[in-house]
């Protein structure tokens, strides 16, 4: 692995560098010394360095030019432009021997941006709320991209050193006592990776090696060079990276950011070749380890095994998903997703997965997608909103301001009752209204600039209304921490226990355990009600979750294959409302091929039981 490895009172320093023709390594804290490195056939350069300890700091000089910080750099503790340290992990005592981890189907994931999920925005301030997610019932954490970014404020989608952690969060030691800490209290921990793109400010790897490729384009620039010569340096640099959370961090699982973004068309993808190296390392560790990823190619090759010509990865996030029902829950905003609007898409998105599946689109202005009909639900994350989401928005709205109390619940169930993998965005369990907006803090001045413009152009094109918060300003970032006090006061105190309830009802209820898509029944209502039935995989269990999205009652004769339904959720109970909300009670038991009047913007949910 390229980078500094500390091992017995010396250092092995290495750097893939395959157009250069010199390198020298420049020791900063050794009064600037400067030590000549020697290269290999395949473009690598090292130098054994004895006393060079921990804590020392260097940089690299290619063809006696400048010198810059080391692409594989573990930490940068002054930030993108300054020298790299050498670090020991062997160090950090390790207190997670007794972790197993999670398996994939039990997952209630939640995402979050450490900078702005505790007043402090570091890893250790993140250790204190754990025990406020375990009692809500989260089990595993998916944080936003920890990658060393410019300054102290960003997203993470910015970061220039993917194997450095941040330095304002609290460098690596602080996400290894993170890490730590969620596996002694049950909580597995999953880290967004990016690896179709890096940031412009104190990106150097072009100043190395032939990183990128102008033979394809994202919309952050050339893509990474994954399939153009020299990319066989290019695949190790990011397999490497892989690995290295999983081993070093003890990582339980990756977000793989914009799979899309990337591109590779050699015989052995590097997405096969990823997954054949995590394989290795479950074999050697004996441990397992997930991939999720985000797709916009609405392919089901991405959640198939390599043995049939798949991507191998262990889910993706399901958009089709999250447009179909937002568009129910928020009308006056549908013109966001052109192509979502019928409670029809929505049955769609609970049955198969894929609303798209070769449908003309007017988005795209073409046929997309193929059909994820059959694929296991366990394959699929869902979810009500996420940072792209929310902060994409021209204020950073959460849905929580955007719909009312009654819609915001039915959202909660509708992904905590899918047969689905449900993820929540931090703050969605108790309806934080406080923004998520997207900010920045680039010391170039000129980028700065560019930033801003392309949001107000952007939000212009999408006719928005008002421009955006400024990206830069520090008070766009504060403004989009969280309110931990808000969870146990008024209608914040009722969502959070909505949100506990929802989640002990999946995690205890076997009809809600199982995601075979063959055993998933969704009927429509009518234009604004649907109901979806589970059932246990011994078929001894069953729910029936019947959702009313309209402003009128609807009207369900329950199905005559099972004898006798009891009421176990009604969103309009009174331990569920505002204040001044009106309950609605329902039928506590009833039996097969009876009616029941389901009251507007409301979700109930019955079981059938053999046992």
């Amino acid at each position: 692995m390229t980078g500094a490895t500390y091992l017995n009172n010396c250092c092995i320093v290495t750097v893939w560098a395959p157009l250069k023709k010199s390198m020298a390594l420049q020791i900063v804290n050794r009064k600037e010394q400067t030590l000549e490195m020697q290269k290999d056939e395949w473009g690598y350069f090292s130098i054994k360095v004895q006393d060079m300890l921990p804590g020392s700091r260097y940089f690299f000089i290619p063809d006696g030019e400048n010198s810059y910080p080391d692409p594989a750099s573990q930490y940068q503790p002054e930030g993108v432009h300054g020298p790299s340290e050498v670090l020991n992990h062997k160090t950090y005592q390790w207190q997670d021997n007794q972790w197993s981890g999670i398996p994939f189907k039990d997952l209630i994931l939640y995402e979050l941006h450490i900078g702005t999920f505790t007043p402090a925005g570091t890893f250790d301030a993140a250790i204190a709320q754990l025990d406020n997610l375990v009692a809500t019932g989260i089990n595993a954490i998916e944080i936003m991209p920890i990658a060393q970014y410019p300054g102290n404020r960003n997203w993470g989608y910015d970061g220039v050193f993917p194997y450095a952690v941040q330095n304002s969060y609290g460098g690596p030691d602080g996400l290894k006592k993170l890490v730590d800490a969620c596996h002694q209290k049950g909580v597995a921990v999953f880290l967004d990776v990016v690896y179709n793109h890096l940031g412009p400010e104190g990106n150097y790897l072009n100043q190395f090696g032939p990183y990128f490729n102008d033979k394809y384009h994202t919309p952050w620039g050339n893509a990474i060079n994954f399939d153009n010569e020299w990319s066989d340096g290019v695949r190790e640099y990011f397999l490497n990276n892989a690995i290295y959370w999983f081993e070093i961090f003890h990582i339980d699982g990756l977000r793989l950011d914009a799979i899309h973004a990337i591109f590779d068309s050699g015989a052995v993808h590097f997405w096969e070749q990823l997954h054949e190296r995590i394989k290795l390392l479950e074999q050697k560790t004996g441990r397992i380890y997930y991939t999720i990823a985000e797709s916009d190619l609405n392919n089901p090759r991405v959640v198939k095994g390599a043995e049939v010509g798949g991507y191998g990865f262990d889910a993706q996030w399901l958009d089709d998903f999250h447009h179909a029902l937002y568009v129910l829950l928020n009308k006056k905003n549908k013109e966001h997703f052109p192509d979502f609007g019928t409670i029809e898409q929505l049955a769609k998105a609970y049955k198969d997965g894929f609303v798209h599946s070769g449908e003309y689109t007017k988005l795209r202005k073409r046929k997309y997608g193929a059909s994820s009909a059959g694929i296991s639900g366990q394959k699929f994350v869902v979810f009500n909103q996420n940072h792209d989401q929310v902060g994409n928005s021209i204020g950073g709205e959460r849905l929580s301001v955007l719909i009312d109390f009654e819609r915001l619940k039915l959202a909660a169930a509708a992904i905590l009752i899918s047969p689905y993998i449900p993820m929540l965005f931090m703050g969605e369990e108790y309806a934080e209204d406080q923004p998520f907006a997207y900010f920045i803090s680039h010391t170039d001045e000129a980028l700065v600039k560019a930033v801003q413009e392309g949001r107000k152009k952007e939000f212009e094109r999408l006719q928005q209304g008002p421009e955006p918060e400024d990206p830069q300003a520090e008070a766009t970032f504060n403004k989009s921490k969280l309110q931990w006090q808000k969870r146990t006061i008024g209608k914040h105190a009722v969502m959070l226990n909505w949100y506990k309830k929802l989640i002990q009802m999946r995690k205890t209820i076997g009809a809600l355990q199982h995601f075979k898509k063959d055993e998933v029944w969704v009927n429509i209502i009518d234009e604004n009600a649907l109901v979806v039935q589970r059932q246990s995989e011994d078929g001894g269990q069953a729910v029936l979750c019947l959702f009313n999205f309209g402003d009128g009652a609807s009207t369900y004769i329950l199905p005559s294959y099972r004898k006798q339904w009891r009421l176990i959720l009604n969103s309009k109970e009174k331990q569920w409302l505002e204040e001044d909300e009106e309950s609605y009670s329902m039928q506590q038991k009833i039996n097969a091929g009876e009616s029941i009047s389901l009251s507007p913007c409301s979700v109930v949910v019955y079981e059938h039981n053999l046992y």
